[in-house]
């Protein structure tokens, strides 16, 4: 009994790490393919078969890297999105680690998040990977910030850091609906933390793949896997912050979390298709200009509902 007390949080985590990671593919593959993109192999077998192709290919090299650090930056930023997925509950029952300060937890990731992609840049030892790592640090703390802002506003309501109290007062009304700023700020904080779509400042085509751009073979795949896996874990995070979680009728808890979680995921990945990337300057100024300021709005906002 408590040696499957102890593996059952384990498999969720990991579980939801590769299916979750897979599903980002397919989904990305199907919306592209719904909006006209040209159309190769089939959205299930594309994501298996990309990861096949980086598995077989040799790793690049690079003058002078800092080996340690360049080859562990892939692995630690898909560490930090299991200890992400680590703090969300799928039911009353089914959290694989319930602490009491969870949310403060989810905002450490964040902030480490920052430092694993600059280390991913600057250990490379290359022009393009420096400038693409700066690019992302230029914008880290305006993302920790307004993430910060917002989630300490559902954690008012519960009267709690734990995400598994935040869901549950979420029973009556749903943050989404109580707080409507929360969500898509911290869906743009999900965009910016992944660098995916209109916010791929660290790795993006005018930077030749950026902090990635001398990355090949299995490096690559974990990479490119780290990045799938952090936007499910925001995507699980939004569900269970913003969306009540396990709460449901009908359906087990398990059940409504993966479904709140894909429909989170199916918005971040088509606002990624549908949007153009933001010039860098422009997004400075969107960041600290905009969406910080709304995000301190919607924690006020909270507060004031809170004492209601």
């Amino acid at each position: 009994m408590i040696v499957s007390e102890l593996l059952l949080p384990v498999f969720v985590v990991l579980a939801t790490l590769a299916v979750g990671a897979y599903l980002v593919g397919v989904i990305d593959g199907a919306i592209g393919a719904a909006l006209g993109a040209p159309r190769g192999q089939s959205a299930w077998l594309a994501p298996l078969t990309q990861g096949a192709w980086l598995l077989t290919q040799q790793a690049n090299t690079t003058e002078a890297p800092d080996w340690r650090a360049w080859r562990l930056a892939p692995a630690l930023y898909l560490a930090l999105a299991a200890t992400g997925l680590a703090v969300v509950p799928w039911s009353p029952t089914l959290i694989p680690t319930d602490l009491t300060t969870s949310v403060v937890l989810w905002g450490s990731v964040e902030a480490l998040a920052t430092v694993v992609i600059f280390l991913h840049g600057w250990s490379a030892n290359t022009l393009l990977a420096l400038i693409g790592a700066y690019r992302y640090v230029a914008l880290g703390l305006s993302y920790i910030l307004i993430s910060m802002f917002v989630l300490i506003g559902v954690a008012l309501p519960a009267e709690s850091l734990q995400f598994s109290q935040v869901v549950a007062s979420q029973a009556e009304m749903w943050n989404v609906i109580r707080q409507p700023l929360g969500l898509p700020l911290f869906l743009i904080v999900g965009l910016g933390m992944t660098f995916w779509g209109p916010f791929n400042l660290a790795d993006s085509r005018d930077l030749a793949g950026g902090t990635a751009s001398a990355v090949s073979g299995p490096p690559r795949l974990v990479w490119n896997l780290a990045r799938a896996a952090m936007l499910v874990a925001f995507s699980c995070v939004a569900a269970s912050a913003f969306l009540g979680g396990w709460l449901g009728p009908w359906l087990p808890g398990p059940l409504w979390m993966v479904i709140k979680m894909l429909v989170v995921l199916a918005v971040l990945l088509l606002i990624g298709r549908l949007v153009p990337r933001v010039q860098p300057e422009r997004c400075v100024t969107l960041m600290w200009v905009v969406l910080l300021p709304l995000s301190f709005i919607d924690l006020i906002w909270a507060g004031m509902e809170a004492l209601l």
